[in-house]
């Protein structure tokens, strides 16, 4: 056992040398002062999915329950996080799609709080793709996406940021997001530090490279990455979005 030990230690040494070990999906990120973690996923590799609730209509509430769902089907839980704003009963606010099907249709209309500070927008994945698009373009779209979940506000539109955001506002909290950078790339995004909108938003834009990036939330902001970690497991959680891996046998 000991010598097969050492053989795999160095198999994986040999690897990492020659640059073909795989890369960790999350790499710490400084910007305007603060400490962000940031994980990157390839939608044409990665599976990536929004969940809600359970085939009896249960929400799954944490990322304990979705994992223990998908072990009992040979999956396995690589990545997760907070996929959108929900209702006291963990029922999802705005659109949300799982598996083709249109579970709640979108929300365009105004309102209270974050969801509702106009633009809003899309978080969408099919057919190897992904993309971040405002709420009333992506319904002029047509597209027809395997999973979908609808937040607000958006972080960034084409490049520019939401209007609204204050370079010197007071308003800090520990925030999280998702954008879409220019190689296609789904970047995760989620503070160690409380951020303003404004700070989430540039690096997003200016760092990552995303010209559209959406917010997901505030103090709920949760992550899910084992080889990390990290399972944070302080709320309860209404939509989730997560990279789902098969179980080898």
């Amino acid at each position: 056992m000991r010598a097969k030990a050492m053989l795999l230690a160095a198999i994986a040494w040999l690897l990492a040398a020659s640059g073909l070990a795989a890369a960790e999906p999350c790499s710490n990120v400084s910007h305007s002062g603060a400490r962000y973690l940031v994980c990157t996923f390839q939608p044409s590799v990665s599976t990536i999915r929004v969940f809600n609730a359970d085939q009896g209509g249960k929400p799954y509430g944490s990322f304990r329950s979705l994992e223990a769902a998908l072990e009992r089907q040979g999956e396995f839980l690589q990545f997760a996080t907070n996929g959108g704003m929900y209702h006291p009963d963990m029922r999802p606010v705005g659109l949300l799609v799982e598996n083709g099907k249109q579970k709640k249709p979108a929300v365009t209309g105004g309102g209270w709080g974050n969801f509702h500070l106009l633009p809003n927008g899309i978080f969408y994945i099919g057919a190897g793709r992904a993309g971040v698009m405002e709420t009333n373009t992506f319904l002029a779209s047509g597209i027809k996406p395997a999973f979908a979940t609808q937040s607000g506000p958006m972080l960034v539109i084409d490049g520019r940021l939401h209007p609204k955001f204050l370079p010197d506002s007071d308003s800090f909290k520990i925030r999280n997001g998702v954008g879409i950078d220019g190689k296609g790339r789904v970047r995760f995004v989620i503070s160690d530090d409380p951020v303003r909108f404004h700070d989430l938003a540039t690096l997003f834009r200016d760092k990552l490279g995303c010209r559209n990036a959406l917010y997901l939330d505030g103090t709920i902001s949760s992550l899910y990455w084992p080889q990390g970690g990290r399972r944070d497991a302080l709320f309860p959680l209404g939509p989730i979005i997560a990279v789902v891996g098969i179980a080898r046998k």
